[in-house]
């Protein structure tokens, strides 16, 4: 049995990945067919069933590779952290429009037309990636025109290429947004997820679930050294970011939101539970 991670690897007896030829056994080896998410959030599962759980979620504008398509559900793997699961196939497309834009507000409309009065059409979350034709003012409000149709208000988005410059003040903007496990996005959001997405709008690329963030990021920070503006807490299945020496701000399961907390409190409560943290990493520029 193949000790690749199955998060990571699009791998089943019947059909592989054809980059893992030699590393699995399977039926079949396939290549992925490139293609897009063009809904504003899509849920990604482990198995092809809607009432399973959610693993994580890709973001409109999202690059995949498609495996598989059958009964309604594409097998997918994601290119920016490259988790693999089944999303429903409408929420892909085979080719959008090359994106030049990234959501850069916790949440926001999408207009028929440069009018914020109109009915919004849909929202996006932050980490959207969109393709942007032109802008236009209406009445000193200034609107991007979407290459797929509708208007958004220009300030709650930035050209690709324009990373934020503190990653926490990111997470920030995420305070009092609802929990949601699996969650990447404004509309909810997990420990991981925050952690990810924040450090993806300051122009890094990073894993997607706890155990990979604390094995693969930053670098260990010693028992006992002072903690700073940055430095990642992890637990056994939960992750927190120190927005100082003694506050955290993390998307926590006993809030049900994205909240800031002392790191003592966060410790002795959750220590009964979960145990102690078990490591903090510190990133470096």
């Amino acid at each position: 049995m193949s000790t690749l991670d199955r998060r990571l690897n699009a791998f089943r007896p019947d059909l592989a990945d054809a980059r893992l030829k030699g590393q699995v056994e399977a039926a079949r080896f396939v290549s992925g067919t490139p293609a897009a998410v063009s809904v504003p959030v899509a849920d990604v599962h482990s198995v092809p069933d809607a009432a399973s759980g959610v693993d994580t979620q890709f973001l409109c504008g999202d690059t995949v590779l498609v495996f598989e398509e059958r009964d309604g559900w594409a097998w997918t793997q994601a290119d920016r952290d490259g988790y693999v699961g089944y999303v429903r196939q409408e929420a892909i497309a085979p080719g959008i429009s090359e994106p030049t834009h990234v959501v850069c507000v916790q949440r926001s409309f999408v207009y028929p037309t440069a009018e914020l009065k109109s009915p919004p059409l849909t929202a996006h979350s932050m980490g959207a990636r969109l393709a942007v034709t032109g802008e236009t003012e209406e009445r000193g409000t200034r609107y991007a025109l979407l290459a797929s149709g509708g208007a958004m208000i220009a300030r709650h988005l930035r050209p690709l290429g324009r990373p934020a410059v503190d990653f926490v003040s990111v997470a920030e903007e995420f305070l009092h947004a609802p929990y949601l496990w699996g969650g990447v996005s404004g509309f909810g959001i997990d420990c991981s997820g925050l952690v990810q997405l924040a450090l993806f709008m300051a122009g890094r690329e990073v894993p997607r679930d706890t155990d990979m963030q604390a094995e693969g990021l930053g670098v260990p920070v010693r028992e006992g050294a002072p903690l700073g503006r940055g430095d990642l807490v992890f637990w056994r299945g939960h992750v927190a970011i120190m927005l100082d020496s003694e506050q955290v701000i993390h998307a926590n399961g006993f809030t049900m939101t994205v909240s800031r907390e002392p790191l003592a409190g966060a410790v002795r409560r959750i220590e009964p539970l979960y145990g102690p943290p078990v490591g903090i990493r510190r990133l470096g520029s």
